[in-house]
């Protein structure tokens, strides 16, 4: 009777439990935090920390492969994030459906009626290059040890948004998924609280009331044509960016064209929330203890700070910051 206590003793998770793994497991607890109580990203930070909780568990074999005996045949089924992985995130597929809801709820018009302000998201561009180069000199002078395609997956951050950076770095760097994804979620989580005292600062309360207003109406066919043109442009002169770029003007073309408003409307609500909870708990097969603390994975963490404020491009609007 003792043996067999103390052998299901030594199956429980409390007798597995390694110290980075708590550790992960209060990381995931504090995101949580954030989601819930802060409304920090809680789309993401939410699945994303209760996915750090789970797969930090020993035993639970959440990441678990699946195991194959000598004829082929399954002896035991992988984890559920194992398949959410490499199923949605390492082929892209998640961060792709993403976008196409993304583009679905994307209006145009202002943009199109004053195409001068492509230069606001153009400045984003800055925060990228800084960023790789950061990158690329920390592990030219031996710093840290990042590749070229390790900086230009930790780069993209600056001036995308998170299912770019998952993209991305799925493709690039997929040993750096997880530091990519929680770094680019937290730190744009936190953008509504360093971004309103900056704005204050650096403008007066006059501009900051000023209304933002379109210049111009802007035609149906105006807003039909400008997806199919920038899609057809972009895969031409830049064919690895075709699959972001397309589904997302695909999904801004169902919105504007206003013959398939069922698939607008499922684009835009049904199928990006599902998919939204698969990326949350699918990235965290790449968020372990070993993986997330490694002395380079810690500089893609610092580095952010050096893109922060190329990020966003923001207008004030009755003394509030919006994004």
């Amino acid at each position: 009777m003792e043996n067999k206590l103390l052998n299901l003793y030594h199956d429980t998770g409390i007798y597995q439990l390694e110290f980075g793994q708590l550790v992960m497991i209060c990381v995931g607890l504090l995101l949580v935090f954030l989601a819930i109580k802060k409304g920090f990203e809680p789309l993401l930070l939410l699945p994303i920390g209760i996915g750090a909780v789970l797969v930090n568990i020993p035993g639970a074999g959440f990441m678990a492969a699946p195991v194959y005996d000598a004829a082929g045949h399954m002896v035991s089924p992988g984890g559920l994030q194992y398949y959410i992985y490499h199923g949605g995130i390492e082929t892209g597929l998640f961060p792709l459906l993403i976008f196409m809801g993304v583009g679905a709820m994307t209006d145009f018009g202002p943009m199109l009626a004053n195409p001068k302000t492509l230069l606001l998201g153009a400045a984003a561009q800055f925060g990228i290059f800084a960023t790789v180069i950061g990158a690329v000199l920390l592990g030219a002078f031996g710093i840290m040890d990042f590749t070229l395609a390790d900086a230009a997956a930790i780069g993209i951050i600056g001036g995308a948004d998170g299912p770019t950076a998952i993209f991305v770095a799925s493709r690039l760097a997929p040993d750096l998924l997880g530091a990519i994804a929680v770094a680019a979620y937290s730190y744009m989580a936190l953008v509504p609280l360093i971004q309103p005292p900056i704005m204050r600062t650096l403008t007066t309360k006059e501009e900051r009331s000023i209304k933002m207003e379109q210049l111009r109406p802007v035609s149906k066919k105006e807003k039909i044509v400008f997806p199919i043109v920038v899609t057809i442009l972009v895969a031409m002169f830049l064919p690895s960016a075709a699959p972001l770029l397309g589904m997302f003007c695909f999904g801004n073309l169902m919105r504007e064209c206003g013959v398939v408003d069922r698939l607008s409307d499922t684009a835009q609500n049904a199928l990006i929330n599902i998919v939204t909870i698969f990326l949350g708990l699918g990235v965290n097969f790449k968020i372990e203890f070993g993986s997330v603390f490694e002395l380079r994975n810690l500089g893609d963490l610092e580095l952010r700070a050096n893109c922060f404020l190329n990020r966003h491009c923001v207008w004030c609007i009755d003394g509030e910051v919006n994004e």
